[in-house]
């Protein structure tokens, strides 16, 4: 089985991809309860994006709550879609996985357009296309390390664990919600509710109204916007634009 978190399709798009390769099913950790069962020989494969160079908060919550039977020790490894390092996202994965004697063989990144727009700027549609285009050579060769069961962690620019003590407070700073404002723009069609991993919107008299002081700080809500409506921090998203993955559905 194929588990992801994907707030925007680039982590859903190579978890599919995956699963096509092995003739398996790719499931999002929204609609999984963590109760897994494997058959004899069945990988575990988890694909998710980096937040803040450690695992989005969505995942981790995941895979502390993950309840798995099998047939032995499965070979189980995970896969990072980043923009420029997938940071501590491994090391953040062992530690969890460890405490549920879970091994986790291996470890592999894919760079994809950067979803970060207060930093990343995604307003050249040629450039996000060629940034997708790039990826597939990329996913064909994990999907080539997953085949012949490679161990250890082949992600790329990883970054050592201690630098979740800075991240950590800077991460929990940036997730205060007080950040998004919406534009007049907003139609108040509750999408951005409908889709919120954590519950952190509500509509209230047709505007969306965030209702806990922090959220999985994700975007999701910004980039799926029809009206791009959303924003976040000083101004930066506005001219940086809006991203899905052209491949799949979010």
């Amino acid at each position: 089985m194929i588990v992801y978190f994907s707030a925007t399709g680039n982590s859903k798009y190579v978890a599919k991809r995956i699963a096509r390769a092995f003739d398996d099913t790719a499931v999002s950790i929204e609609k999984q309860d963590g109760s897994i069962t494997l058959r004899e020989n069945e990988i575990l494969g988890i694909v998710t994006p980096v937040h803040w160079w450690q695992l989005p908060l969505p995942t981790r919550e995941y895979l502390k709550k993950l309840n798995l039977t099998a047939a032995g020790q499965p070979y189980t490894f995970i896969v990072a879609t980043c923009g420029t390092t997938p940071g501590c996202v491994f090391s953040d994965a062992e530690r969890i996985l460890q405490e549920k004697n879970i091994r986790l063989n291996a470890g592999f990144s894919v760079n994809m357009p950067d979803t970060w727009t207060p930093a990343f700027d995604l307003s050249d549609p040629e450039r996000v296309a060629r940034k997708n285009a790039d990826a597939e050579e990329i996913i064909d060769s994990v999907i080539a390390g997953i085949e012949s069961r490679t161990e250890g962690n082949h992600m790329k620019r990883t970054l050592p664990h201690a630098v979740r003590v800075l991240s950590e407070p800077s991460f929990d700073r940036a997730r205060k919600t007080s950040r998004f404002y919406v534009e007049d723009t907003c139609s108040g069609c509750g999408l951005c509710a409908r889709k919120c991993p954590v519950q952190a919107i509500r509509i209230k008299n047709r505007k969306p109204v965030w209702v806990k002081e922090q959220c999985a700080l994700c975007l999701r809500c910004l980039h799926c916007c029809p009206n791009f409506s959303i924003q976040y921090g000083k101004g930066k998203t506005k001219k940086h634009g809006q991203y899905k993955n052209p491949h799949v559905r979010i």
